[in-house]
């Protein structure tokens, strides 16, 4: 039993500690950021035709983040990809460092640049989508 609470602590934090919008960084610069910030996400080489994206995932299967990226090598979004069971624990996060602009919405301001963050609910997980606003 204290294993499986201790390990939930460790999840918990894992995700909450570390969640950060990365759109407009070079790849390079996502990739150094994985790796220092992120160590329990997971680099997995992808290929494919249609989009160029970074892709990462937890041990546990229980996050997926994608970084679509443009012809530039930059961040244009991120999705995140979770496990059901994670969804209070992120909104709380949310609601901590984001503004929330309405239920599952919140707004990310850097400098003269606004992010939108959103929440959508699937049947066994949830996707958060990361976009600069026009």
């Amino acid at each position: 039993m204290k294993v499986i609470t201790l390990s939930a602590a460790l999840i918990l934090i894992c995700i909450t500690a570390y969640s950060q919008n990365l759109v407009g960084y070079k790849a390079e610069d996502i990739v150094k950021y994985m790796k220092e910030n992120r160590k329990e996400m997971n680099y997995n080489d992808v290929v494919n035709n249609k989009f160029s994206y970074l892709k990462y995932s937890d041990n546990l299967d229980k996050q997926t983040i994608l970084f679509f990226l443009g012809p530039d090598a930059v961040c244009r979004s991120e999705r995140i990809i979770c496990d059901v069971s994670l969804k209070s624990a992120k909104v709380k996060e949310y609601n901590s460092q984001y503004k929330p602009i309405g239920q599952n919405k919140w707004v990310d301001r850097r400098g003269d640049k606004t992010y939108t963050i959103e929440i959508m609910d699937e049947k066994w997980s949830f996707v958060v989508s990361i976009v600069s606003e026009k």
